[in-house]
């Protein structure tokens, strides 16, 4: 016997759907929302404290992704594990991102964080895990 598909029901396109499906940049952004100012966090910690620690290129791409999201990300607070500026080139300008930066407070040499281990923001650690 031949099944016979059954017609999908019709929704109009501005009808509003429930968000149902779990959102990875979402939770990066909540996370990232939360490093204060004058510290810097790391694509590799926020990763793990989102329980994928493997997913830190995930994590660089929400960032880039971030700068026109509501409410707004501080996304230049997000270097690399050795505290270097690898995002610069996805804001506006090219010095956009150390700018930032110190105008938060920190201070950047050579494209990197001075004083990074005094500087980093640990999720896990500041949020407990």
């Amino acid at each position: 016997m031949k099944k016979t598909a059954r017609p999908h029901k019709k929704i109009a396109a501005d009808t509003p759907t429930p968000k149902t499906e779990y959102s990875f940049f979402e939770d990066v952004y909540a996370v990232v929302r939360l490093i204060p100012k004058g510290r810097v966090s790391s694509y590799g910690a926020i990763a793990a404290y989102l329980g994928t620690k493997l997913s830190a290129r995930m994590v660089g791409w929400a960032m880039n992704a971030a700068h026109q999201v509501n409410p707004p990300v501080p996304a230049q607070r997000v270097v690399n594990r050795n505290g270097v500026l690898t995002g610069k080139h996805h804001f506006h300008t090219p010095t956009a991102m150390q700018e930032l930066l110190e105008k938060d407070g920190v201070e950047i040499k050579n494209d990197t964080v001075v004083d990074f281990t005094n500087r980093f923001w640990n999720p896990a650690t500041e949020l407990g895990l």
